[in-house]
């Protein structure tokens, strides 16, 4: 197995051995008790591998979570000294921003995203927009049925898709109902909270292309 650097301490993972009756066992994936000495040594590497690699993972993710909350704070400070400096006595930055070091080298972008919910009257949106496709020409049809088909498909996670809803608000009609069921779907939206993103971005020269500083394990 590959060394790691002993600078960067791993959490602590239990070896998975359960001791009974003076016999040492490991439970399998159904919690069954398998006697150690009957496993066979190559499945033991491996349990070996994965418990090594998730101390180091577990490790990393809290020292990336006391990173972002220390990012966070660092920047808030900031912005209530900006507060402070421009006499604002309530509230503070809550939108998107933008901070960048003075050689416009480095930049940290604070990105903030709404959370919505779609209500009921997406039902009613649906049906006329269905009404709208089952009485157009064909050619027509084709080419719109695709984008609502889009617009009310739903993502892995079950919900509504709100990148194809967004679409469909662009599309227009002449057809009252079309513009009935777009003002259905405005309707339907409720914004229930808003989460918000860290991005890093740097350049080697003022007038290059900015880069991505990866901090996602995805995408590194």
């Amino acid at each position: 197995m590959t060394a790691h650097d002993t600078s960067f301490e791993p959490a602590k993972i239990p070896d998975g051995i359960v001791e009974a009756n003076g016999n040492k066992y490991m439970p399998d994936a159904k919690g069954r008790l398998t006697a150690l000495e009957v496993i066979k040594p190559q499945h033991k590497l491996q349990d070996e591998l994965v418990r090594q690699e998730f101390g180091f993972a577990f490790a990393l993710a809290e020292q990336l979570s006391r990173f972002k909350g220390h990012a966070y704070e660092n920047l808030g400070g900031f912005d209530a000294l900006l507060a402070q400096q421009y006499g604002l006595t309530k509230g503070g930055a809550k939108g998107n921003r933008t901070y960048t070091s003075f050689d416009g080298l480095m930049k940290i972008e604070v990105r903030v995203q709404d959370k919505i919910d779609f209500g009921p009257e997406m039902q009613i949106a649906k049906a006329l927009f269905d009404e709208c496709l089952n009485e157009w020409s064909a050619e027509t049809r084709a080419e719109m049925r695709s984008i609502v088909t889009n617009a009310f498909d739903t993502d892995k996670e079950g919900q509504i898709n709100r990148t194809n809803i967004f679409l469909l608000l662009r599309t227009e009609s002449e057809d009252t109902r079309w513009t009935q069921a777009q003002e259905a779907i405005r309707d339907a939206i409720h914004v229930i909270g808003s989460r918000s993103y860290l991005r890093f971005s740097y350049r080697d020269a003022q007038d290059a292309a900015w880069q991505a500083l990866t901090i996602d394990l995805a995408k590194a």
